[in-house]
């Protein structure tokens, strides 16, 4: 065998040259099954150079199919240690140690959506990305889209990576070396690259699904050689954690309680979990853990196995979604937050805490917070008449909510991505270059690596609003234009430069009224842009824009005006010929239901508003705690509005839905909703499967009347 390796080898070397660098690969039967990945449980080597160190790191690997860690998984998952075998492979090494490395998956990792690609990138050799000591690059590309749009980027710094030791000793011949200012703060690979990836993606998810004659989403590595600039795929093998999920059943966990928040970071999966803390920053700690503890460490790797799968949740200072603390997280089906940044610091061993990974964001909050488990299984439920849609708040939970028996996103808000995302006023961006300070220095540190500061705002918009569309697609999303107030935007950086201090911000300089004018225009049209960008550029036009707080008709011409002059619509809406993009407004003042003929005859619908409305025909403010008990849509007076307002929308034979509070808080006013015709209604994705069986009823209940 030996011989036989050398001779390999050999032919290597004619090939390739001397002393060619190889990566000796372990693959098992056993693995990458439905299941059980065995993700990392054997050993790989990477960077081998010569026959001696070839032949050591062979041998190592074969023989890693009995360490401790293989040994306990196979237990764990109830295999035979002598009916599995375990081959070895040597390969070229691609010189990704000079250029870039990483994977990618033909669905979303958490949520197992899968109309996208998901690619990770760093630099260096991709050993940093499964080790999860580096947070990696993140790109989302729609498949259904034959141009393969990109359509979410997330730039990471990347303080180090992994490159082949100079001088080689044993079979490990590689190194981690810091990364340079300008790769920590720029894109691993460009556009191109990723679309390439994606295509290539692609192909090799649609060969394993006419293969298996079902689909089977793929898991891959990637790699780009530095000295050529040529990318490589390294490995495919099948996904093995939502490939055989029944999407038919989704299970909700619904937080009953509020808490101090202690940490933060990226999330895995989407529960929530409690348990005392305990924090191991090394393997050797492992047999103090127990069964029901939060493991809290800097990073895990395939040794910390044995107590992953008895933690009630996991909490890693280091990595990304694609590391081996999340890939086993999801193997496990345990909560799981990575990159946290500080949670080995700043958590305390015994403290107890609860892990909530149901949002974009994974937090641990100080203490046991009681929640809720709900299992719904979507096929059983009525399809009613009625159009029964969601709102969504961050873009994060688009992919997981899209699961949900909802016809499309009845409200999706741009303030939560300009805030979350972006958090810089638009005007202190158009005026970059007068910026001093603190506020220039914000801009910089979170801009970085963009020349065009606006064109940073309006990518960024596009990504949240692009990440929606795709996950509702082809059903509609309804895309709410900015409804900051101004102590709203003065919370964003540069805010206090560009926003008045008002006495009531509820009912002040807000809505329709910014857009047109001249202090607040320029700010719109990025808005204009972003939303251009997602129905030209993506190809996603089921996103359609709406308008909120619009006082009067003239506001409306002014706004469509705005539209047209920069490319979201042909021509303002004025005659019978329609846009060739559909413009609601929010009805959210009495105003819009007393001259109803009037907006409805420039907007191709409405949407109502339930909170704004109910405090403009009731003389409130929201805001005002004091007033909270009359702040009630049940009031006969909202209702006769609300149903007045659904009454001309249809003789008009325009939309007419209602994306407000009220349907969410109050199921009787749902069925109110259905009674009087409503066209849709909007919820929030905790009450969309109790809404539609109620609303089902409502309908059953009146065909019998």
């Amino acid at each position: 065998l030996k011989r036989e390796i050398i001779k390999g080898y050999k032919a290597m070397e004619k090939k390739y040259g001397t002393n060619v660098d190889v990566a000796v690969r372990s693959s098992a039967t056993a693995e990458d099954l439905p299941g059980a990945s065995f993700a990392g449980e054997h050993e790989t080597y990477l960077g081998i150079r010569g026959t001696d160190d070839l032949i050591k790191a062979v041998r190592a690997a074969m023989a890693s199919l009995f360490t401790d860690r293989a040994i306990s998984y196979r237990v764990d998952k109830g295999f035979d240690h002598f009916k599995i075998s375990l081959s070895v492979g040597v390969q070229k090494m691609v010189r990704s140690d000079l250029g870039a490395s990483g994977v990618m998956f033909t669905l979303d990792t958490e949520s197992g959506f899968k109309d996208v690609v998901l690619i990770n990138a760093v630099w260096g050799l991709g050993e940093m990305i499964v080790q999860g000591k580096v947070t990696p690059d993140e790109f989302l590309v729609w498949k259904k889209n034959p141009s393969l749009p990109i359509v979410s980027k997330k730039l990471q710094i990347k303080d180090e990576k992994m490159i082949y030791a100079k001088h080689p000793s044993g079979i490990k011949a590689t190194k981690v070396i810091p990364c340079t200012f300008k790769e920590k703060h720029s894109f691993v690979i460009n556009d191109k690259e990723v679309q390439k990836l994606a295509e290539w993606a692609i192909m090799i998810e649609n060969h394993y699904t006419q293969k298996a004659k079902k689909w089977t989403p793929m898991d891959m590595e990637w790699a780009k050689d530095g000295k050529t600039g040529e990318l490589f795929i390294v490995q495919a093998r099948p996904e093995t954690i939502h490939a055989l999920r029944d999407f038919s059943k989704v299970r909700e966990y619904i937080s009953l309680q509020s808490g101090k928040e202690l940490v933060r970071g990226a999330s895995v999966g989407s529960q929530i979990a409690t348990g005392k803390a305990h924090i191991i920053m090394d393997v050797k700690g492992v047999g103090t853990f127990k069964k029901g503890e939060v493991l809290v460490t800097d990073m895990t790797d395939p040794d910390w196995e044995p107590i992953m799968k008895i933690a009630s949740a996991i909490v890693t200072d280091k990595g990304g979604r694609t590391s081996h603390a999340a890939i086993v997280s999801r193997e496990l089906g345990i909560a799981c937050i990575v990159g946290s940044g500080n949670a080995t610091s700043k958590l305390k061993n015994g403290q107890e805490i609860t892990v909530d990974t149901t949002g974009s964001e994974g937090i641990v909050f100080n203490g046991t917070l009681k929640f809720k488990v709900v299992d719904h299984d979507i096929k059983k439920l009525p399809k009613p008449k009625t159009k029964i849609m969601v709102n969504i708040a961050t873009p994060d939970t688009a992919f997981e909510k899209s699961f949900l028996p909802a016809k499309g996103v009845g409200l999706a808000r741009e303030e939560f991505i300009i805030a979350s995302t972006i958090g810089i006023h638009p005007l202190a961006l158009l005026n970059y270059s007068k910026m001093k300070g603190v506020v220039r220095n914000e801009i910089d540190r979170r801009t970085y690596g963009w020349k065009n500061k606006t064109q940073f705002y309006v990518d960024n918009l596009a990504y949240g609003i692009a990440k929606i569309c795709v996950a509702f697609h082809p059903y509609p999303v309804l895309v709410r234009f900015s409804d900051f107030k101004t102590n709203e935007y003065r919370a964003l950086i540069g805010g206090t430069l560009y926003e008045p201090v008002e006495e009531n911000p509820m009912i002040g300089w807000r809505g329709a009224s910014r857009y047109y004018d001249p202090k607040f225009k320029e700010a719109f049209k990025l808005e204009i842009l972003a939303i251009k960008k997602v129905r030209q550029e993506f190809g996603l036009e089921n996103a359609h824009p709406m308008v909120p707080f619009c006082r009067t008709k003239e506001e409306g011409v002014k706004i469509q005006e705005i539209m047209a002059q920069n490319g979201l619509i042909t021509k303002y809406v004025k005659s019978k010929k329609p846009a060739n993009t559909p413009i609601y407004v929010m009805c959210e003042i009495p105003a819009n239901v007393l001259l109803a003929d009037d907006f409805l005859s420039i907007f191709d619908g409405m949407s109502i508003g339930s909170n704004d409305l109910t405090q403009l025909t009731l003389g409130l403010d929201r805001d005002a705690g004091t007033l909270t008990h009359i702040a009630n849509e049940n009031d006969p007076s909202v209702k006769k509005l609300i149903a007045e307002i659904i009454h001309k929308c249809k003789a008009k034979k325009k939309y007419i839905g209602i994306c407000g509070q009220a349907p969410s808080d109050h199921p009787d006013f749902a069925k109110f909703l259905v009674e009087e015709g409503i066209e849709s209604i909007s919820l929030n994705p905790d009450t969309v499967v109790s809404a539609t069986i109620a609303v089902a009823e409502t309908e059953k209940r009146l065909r019998k009347k």
